[in-house]
């Protein structure tokens, strides 16, 4: 009986080793799944979803899935309405990135963040450098992004993080 009390006691005092890919994986992962689908324009549709999954929590896949059916419901209800999300959702720049470079990755127990250094160059004007966050969670199955924290500064940016712009998007749009 005392071998099974320190057994389960040792089991619940050891550090946890962290299941499948690292924060850096999962982020570079998820930029590359990114420039795949350049250029990012509004709520990614069901295949780019799909492609983004594997790096993302539930919770933000969930939020995608609801902003993708709430624009859907929107569209339908407002045929000549643009779009409740217009122009790249992922990044703090209206355009998207041309270029990221992810940083650095830091942890702090079941969550870290990962700092995506951006640029936007569109070759006639002087290339827009920025720094976004992405925020992970610890998981069932490893390191996933649940969150994008917009770091841009300029007059347009996209500001706070990805998914209050999500949940103001299903808001918006009745849903």
């Amino acid at each position: 009986m005392k071998t099974i009390a320190w057994l389960i006691a040792a089991l619940i005092l050891a550090p946890t080793a962290a299941a499948g890919p690292s924060m850096m994986d999962v982020a570079q992962g998820f930029y590359g799944a990114y420039t795949a689908s350049q250029p990012s324009d509004g709520i990614p549709d069901k295949g780019q979803r799909a492609r983004y999954a594997p790096y993302l929590s539930a919770e933000l896949n969930g939020l995608l899935d609801q902003a993708a059916a709430a624009q859907a419901r929107f569209q339908k209800d407002n045929k000549f309405a643009p779009p409740i999300v217009d122009g790249d959702l992922f990044t703090s720049m209206y355009e998207g990135a041309t270029a990221v470079r992810v940083a650095d990755c830091r942890a702090e127990g079941r969550t870290g963040t990962c700092r995506a250094e951006l640029t936007y160059d569109d070759r006639h004007d002087a290339p827009v450098r920025w720094t976004d966050m992405l925020y992970l969670v610890m998981t069932a199955q490893g390191w996933r992004i649940d969150d994008v924290g917009y770091g841009g500064n300029w007059k347009y940016s996209n500001r706070g993080r990805l998914t209050a712009t999500l949940r103001q998007a299903i808001a918006n749009a009745g849903g």
